[in-house]
């Protein structure tokens, strides 16, 4: 069996911003998300892994932004 080696980067990019596929590759992620009955095609992460992972990337780029605004600075020192 041929053997491939992947390297997947997870990249945000601003929506409808005409990025080249990008309108086809979110359609192909809602899709598998929302199938529930869609065989898993990867067998050494377990999805709960890639999840918790990107949950966690999310609220540590959230935290960064929020860090280092400087927009809506007197909404913020109410937070802080």
């Amino acid at each position: 069996m041929e053997q491939h080696e992947w390297r997947v980067e997870f990249t945000w990019l601003k929506a409808h911003a005409s990025h080249r596929g990008n309108e086809t590759a979110d359609q192909l992620a809602k899709e598998a998300a929302n199938n529930k009955n869609m065989e898993e095609s990867y067998t050494k992460i377990p999805k709960s892994a890639i999840l918790n992972e990107l949950k966690e990337n999310c609220i540590k780029q959230w935290q960064s932004e929020w860090e280092n605004t400087t927009k809506g600075a007197t909404k913020k020192s109410l937070f802080s």
